[in-house]
């Protein structure tokens, strides 16, 4: 690891005890933490720990986060990530959506999304209901964020590639909670990636604060009266926390600080909550903000799809595809595709860049539509009319992940879903005891 500069070993003398202090430079030169969160859309701990023994010990910043030992890996290859079933993610990274406190039927905006670690963990929470908007302002960041939503199978969704202050105008009182985890300078995470400690300067830090300020004002528009707000950095910098909620509060006086009600890490500012590698995780500050009012759960903001000529055969292929139109049936047409929107009272989508809203269930071509893989990754088999199911040292998991074709029974035919040990992890077309594959090019390996 590169020589932590003066100037940020002086901020933290500031911010610690003289135990606290010499605890975290020592710890400064050892191992970051690794860890997995389960996707409990897609499957249970027991199951995941089943097949991959190492997954043993739990984390203390959320019900199913667990740890990866130093000694693990090739974790990005193993079946489960590929379908899915949990989230590489660094441990104290899911404190935030904790103290968020997601409730079944909750509408929650995650403001600065990318790449997905909250707002899977958030879907999780939601179990399907109520609606998830992942928004990510770098285009590029906002596709990565979408390719995990649609990994993780989660049907709730809009994906949305907008500035903050346009979107929380756009939706100004629509979300039940709201999580703020704001970019920054990034200290919490130099052991994680030493290359940030060169890049660092207190300047750059106070810059942050001011861009950090601004998310945060955003993000109150878009909250409900009585509405939660989630604030969060993976910094220790007070110019980036503290003094961001002390600005904030100043600014909104509708607004009062709320205690994390969490067991794990340090307290800053009586309520907030400050973690340490000597919690068991890198870097991170978490301020929990309530809104004043009264917060009415209600429908709202309800859209309507307009008819397209090929909605008819869209919904035929839903049906051959589930025993059941689990994802509601409100069909609509972006561009060339056929999309299932959440059943939750979409506000007004048209003029804002979203990337995806739902369930995508098929391209439109002349005279047909073939299914997509995000369909079959939001569906669990009891729905599926036809699928293979393979175990998970089976050696054509490994060709399937390739891209190649695969054996299959005879008498299996038509799209069908493949199964890991019970887990969607995509679909191909059967015939003839081949299935032909249908493993989007940008997910598979080059090995």
């Amino acid at each position: 690891m590169s020589v932590l500069p003066e100037d940020f070993l002086s901020q933290m003398r500031q911010l610690l005890s003289d135990d606290e202090y010499e605890r975290f430079v020592r710890s400064m030169g050892e191992k970051p933490f690794r860890g997995l969160r389960v996707n409990t859309l897609k499957c249970e701990p027991e199951k995941l720990k089943k097949f991959i023994p190492y997954i043993q010990e739990k984390t203390p910043f959320c019900q199913y986060g667990y740890y990866i030992p130093d000694e693990a890996s090739g974790i990005g290859d193993e079946p489960f990530h590929h379908a899915g079933a949990f989230y590489v993610q660094e441990p104290s990274a899911s404190s935030a959506v904790t103290v968020l406190d997601v409730q079944k039927g909750d509408r929650v905006l995650d403001l600065c999304a990318a790449p997905g670690g909250k707002s899977t963990q958030i879907a999780a929470e939601l179990g399907g209901t109520g609606l998830l908007w992942s928004n990510e302002i770098v285009k590029s960041r906002a596709n990565i964020l979408l390719s995990n939503i649609e990994r993780m199978g989660v049907p709730n969704a809009v994906v949305s590639n907008c500035h903050p202050d346009i979107l929380c105008g756009r939706l100004s009182g629509y979300f039940d909670k709201v999580l703020a985890d704001a970019p920054c300078s990034g200290e919490g995470m130099f052991r994680k990636e030493p290359a940030s400690i060169d890049e660092w300067s207190i300047e750059h830090s106070k810059s942050c604060g001011q861009r950090q300020l601004s998310i945060l004002n955003s993000a109150a528009n878009a909250l409900k009266d009585g509405g939660t707000l989630v604030y969060s950095t993976c910094t220790f910098s007070v110019y980036e926390n503290e003094r961001v909620i002390e600005s904030f509060l100043e600014l909104h006086k509708n607004f009062e600080l709320a205690d994390c009600g969490v067991s794990f890490g340090k307290r800053s500012m009586e309520k907030c909550l400050r973690i340490l590698p000597e919690h068991g995780g890198e870097g991170h500050f978490v301020a929990k903000l309530k809104k004043s009012g009264e917060l009415i759960r209600d429908e709202g903001y309800r859209n309507t799809t307009k008819p397209f000529p090929e909605r008819d055969m869209a919904l035929s292929l839903y049906d051959e595809i589930l025993t059941e139109r689990i994802f509601g049936d409100n069909i609509a047409k972006f561009g060339d595709k056929a999309v299932i929107l959440p059943n939750c009272g979409l506000p007004e989508l048209s003029g804002l860049p979203v990337l995806r809203a739902g369930v995508l269930l098929g391209e439109i071509k002349k005279n047909r539509i073939e299914p997509c893989h995000a369909l079959y990754m939001a569906a669990d088999r009891e729905y599926l009319r036809n699928y293979i199911e393979l175990s998970y040292d089976d050696s054509r998991l490994k060709k399937f992940y390739h891209g190649e074709e695969i054996e299959t029974y005879s008498d299996v035919k038509g799209f069908c879903g493949v199964l890991v040990e019970g887990v969607t992890t995509g679909f191909g077309k059967a015939g003839g005891g081949v299935l032909k594959n249908r493993y989007p090019k940008g997910l598979r390996t080059l090995k």
